[in-house]
């Protein structure tokens, strides 16, 4: 079974750490026996041979990590990861598409709608600049024969982490990863408004900061595609920066197998797992296993938080504290996206990363609705979990109890509850 099909056109790290960002030189890594060529640009951060989940596991591809490993305790890297066997193109002729899912097939293998979400607004939260956000967001939604999105008209929003316009330094790492955010916010959620908060730092409480400003601006959903590692001040940080009652915050889980990164162990949160998405011909159309392999490496975050405590919604039995992932969707490069991406970047890339899969449930929470005002919108999908599909083979490493690392029916760290069928697990 291929792991990586065509996207349609609409219209025809170990654990990561929380880190400065810190450039790695290029390197060329011989991993499995396979010779993996080291990144050449300077947004490159690390280069690894990559094993997805069990479904695709006879293909074996090449992956680079945007964002470079922390070199401070208090910073955080975004949790995104290109595909570097995959060639990149500027622009493709009228009659192909670009590599990796488009929209559509995320619309099909989800079961959401094309319309919804009219006025609401997804914010995205990251770090450092990305002079080129919105021109490439245009490029991506009129690929797939989405609506425009622009600052002209009252869609797109760029902000600061003070809500100016005096943007923090570029980097072409987090740029690549607003790119991922853009454009997985417009899949899911064409309709939707997005606010694109810049943070000054990759540090928590910068990056915290941007948080709090998207809340004070009005957003309702607010995605995080970053983390670190977990420390004792953690719930502080959950008080001063996630506790927003009424405001659905997702955050990825991770990219480096089994293990906790905070903020995904926040108790305010939804923490967003990642699938390895293939079509079939089931009655779905699609399948899914957990992005990962027992052997551990890169993979979707779960686990078992140190710090955090455990939400009264949650009642896996495995572990007092609080439990990572909650919900998940595609992440698996390997069974990547199509996004766009040009500040010192090619154009057309496939990428992957729990960073996916953030900005992607925040778009569905965005079509289910506005949350209620008193309520933590993590709990939303513990009370459907009918609603979601669930994902039951695959893991993301070893561990004790197996449930946080491996899945099966109900409930499992990777992949949380499962996956979107449809918008009703996002709802009161």
């Amino acid at each position: 079974m291929r792991s990586l099909r065509k996207g349609r056109s609409d219209r025809t790290r170990g654990l990561a750490h929380r880190a400065v960002p810190v450039l790695l030189s290029a390197t060329t890594l011989v991993i499995g026996g396979v010779v993996a060529a080291g990144p050449s640009s300077a947004a490159a951060a690390s280069a690894t041979h990559a094993s997805p989940a069990s479904s695709a596991a006879s293909t074996k591809v090449h992956i680079r990590h945007l964002c470079s490993h922390p070199s401070e305790p208090g910073y955080m890297a975004c949790n995104a990861v290109a595909r570097t066997d995959i060639k990149q193109q500027l622009s493709v002729g009228p009659d192909s598409a670009p590599s990796g899912y488009g929209p559509s097939d995320l619309q099909s293998a989800y079961n959401l709608p094309q319309s919804g979400g009219s006025g609401q607004t997804v914010a995205i939260i990251d770090a450092n600049d990305d002079p080129n956000a919105e021109q490439d967001l245009a490029t991506y939604r009129a690929q797939y024969g989405l609506p425009e999105c622009s600052t002209a008209n009252g869609c797109f929003q760029k902000v600061d982490q003070n809500g100016g316009t005096n943007y923090p330094a570029p980097d072409a790492g987090w740029a690549g990863e607003i790119s991922l955010d853009v454009d997985m916010v417009s899949a899911a959620c064409p309709s939707c408004h997005i606010l694109l908060v810049e943070a000054n730092s990759a540090s928590m409480d910068d990056l915290g900061t941007a948080v709090n400003r998207a809340v004070t601006m009005g957003a309702k959903y607010v995605s995080n595609s970053y983390g670190g590692s977990e420390d004792s001040t953690d719930p502080a940080s959950d008080e001063k920066y996630f506790n927003h009652p009424g405001v659905a915050i997702t955050v990825s889980s991770g990219d480096s197998g089994y293990g906790v990164e905070y903020p995904a162990a926040s108790q305010y949160v939804t923490a967003v797992g990642g699938t390895s998405l293939q079509q079939d011909s089931s009655a779905r159309g699609w399948s899914e296993t957990v992005w990962g392999s027992s052997a551990g490496g890169n993979g979707a975050g779960s686990g078992c938080s140190q710090y955090d405590s455990k939400p009264s919604w949650q009642q896996d039995t495995g572990c007092s504290n609080r439990t990572v992932a909650d919900v998940a969707s595609v992440a698996d490069p390997a069974t990547g996206l199509a996004v766009y991406d040009t500040y010192q970047a090619s154009g057309w890339n496939v990428y992957g990363g729990t960073s996916a899969s953030a900005p992607f449930i925040a778009g569905v929470y965005a079509l289910a609705g506005t949350p209620g005002s008193s309520d933590n919108p993590a709990s939303y999908p513990y009370s459907h979990s009918t609603a979601l599909n669930d994902v039951t083979s695959g893991a993301n490493g070893t561990c004790s109890p197996s449930y946080l690392c491996t899945a099966g029916p109900g409930y499992d760290g990777p992949t949380g509850l499962g996956t979107p069928n449809g918008t009703a697990a996002f709802t009161q």
